[in-house]
């Protein structure tokens, strides 16, 4: 199942037909019902949007990380901010614009993340251990002031 946090009935609806009759999509609007749903059954997907009024989606991001059966997550923004992206992968989930997103949702369901990937839930439990491997968008997503960096 994916957990889909979006308060825009309009956004929420071009996300859950990008995934179709494949996957079983359980939307939230609000942070205390996906807090709520993060406990209930275990999630293949969380889909969050960024700005969810008093609190955000990283809070959705750590919550799903501790839960009994993590799962990988992602947050999105409507606007590309370089920052918050360092920021979101470093909290162990993907970063992408809605945009980006309604094109790539189906990538994250059935894309395989490279060995001891940060943003593997099997992973993420293993401290100490350095770990490699980027996405293709994420290395695509590393501009800072219009000019890449390395």
């Amino acid at each position: 199942m994916i957990l889909l946090v979006e308060p825009d009935d309009f956004v929420a609806l071009r996300l859950a037909d990008t995934v179709g009759d494949s996957e079983s999509v359980r939307r939230c609007t609000t942070f205390e019902e996906a807090r709520h749903e993060l406990g209930v059954q275990p999630l293949r997907l969380l889909v969050t949007n960024l700005q969810l009024r008093d609190y955000n989606g990283l809070h959705l991001v750590y919550l799903a990380a501790a839960a009994a059966a993590p799962t990988r997550a992602i947050v999105y923004t409507f606007n590309l901010d370089p920052q918050m992206a360092v920021i979101v992968r470093q909290a162990g989930a993907f970063y992408e614009t809605a945009d980006c997103l309604v094109a790539s949702l189906a990538s994250y369901l059935h894309g395989s993340l490279p060995p001891r990937d940060r943003r593997d839930p099997v992973c993420r439990d293993r401290r100490g251990v350095r770990r490699f491997g980027r996405r293709a968008m994420d290395s695509a997503r590393n501009w800072t002031d219009g000019r890449p960096t390395h």
